[in-house]
């Protein structure tokens, strides 16, 4: 595939995508979310693809945040617009792929780049790296999902601080928040993510992505997410991945998972 903006490969079962403005930051463009939206499709679709890893280029930033060029000059219309469509294109896109996607923060992780990262099924990121929704200082809010799930990964009361006051928190204070899983250097950030990818690769990826959806479900309103889980545990009973690990279980072996 042919990106301007980001970088694709795939290894050992383990989709990368680098976000590759460095000169931007990685700041996010229309160009570079309809980029991010085709890797994140094409590796989902990929049976060979069980872990997705999202990350910056260079060592100063994941994504510094939206490319405010772009939609300094809009009015209400193309501004409803603007985060209507990045919500379908990535955010609200990657939250709910069937495949796991690890965020990778390698440095700046801000306003629309705090939101991707927050998008992805979990965070592990860099001591140096620092996040925040500055959005407020700009005369405008988060748009792409930040005000709903920032509240459901730190609290309301730590994330309308954060909101309201543009600030920014440090990798330290993001794990101790819980906004990130855990933080190591920036050598390690990478192995780091690939070793937890190799975790989840031992285990059923039909299984893994029914557990995304139902706990998803717990963060949609008017949908039970108990109802959900009830109904996507019986559907596990239907795949060939649970008569390969129950039998692997029972006769004391290593599972074989057949895949997505």
């Amino acid at each position: 595939m042919d990106f301007q903006n980001i970088l694709f490969q795939v290894n050992n079962s383990i989709a990368q995508i680098t976000i590759n403005r460095p000169s931007k930051l990685n700041a996010l463009n229309k160009a570079t979310i309809q980029e991010l939206h085709e890797a994140f499709d094409t590796a989902d679709k990929d049976k060979a693809v069980k872990v997705i890893i999202v990350t910056g280029s260079g060592e100063k930033a994941f994504v510094a945040g939206a490319d405010i060029s772009e939609f300094a000059h809009f009015d209400v219309e193309n501004g409803s617009k603007l985060a209507q469509k990045g919500q379908e294109l990535l955010f609200d896109f990657v939250e709910n792929l069937s495949t796991p996607v690890i965020a990778a923060v390698n440095g700046f992780a801000l306003g629309g780049g705090l939101e991707l990262a927050m998008a992805c099924h979990f965070r592990v990121a860099s001591d140096n790296a620092k996040m925040g929704l500055p959005e407020t200082s700009l005369g405008v809010i988060p748009g792409y999902g930040g005000t709903q799930r920032l509240p459901q990964l730190i609290g309301k009361g730590r994330a309308m601080e954060l909101v309201v006051t543009a600030g920014m928190i440090d990798a330290q204070t993001a794990l101790n928040y819980g906004l990130v899983n855990h933080v190591t250097t920036q050598d390690d950030l990478l192995p780091l993510a690939e070793k937890i990818a190799g975790k989840i690769m031992r285990n059923s990826s039909v299984a893994i992505s029914k557990a995304i959806k139902a706990v998803n479900a717990n963060f949609k309103d008017g949908v039970d997410g108990f109802a959900i889980e009830i109904e996507e545990f019986g559907n596990c009973f239907g795949t060939e991945d649970f008569t390969e690990g129950t039998t692997a279980f029972l006769e004391k072996r290593k599972a074989d998972f057949p895949g997505k």
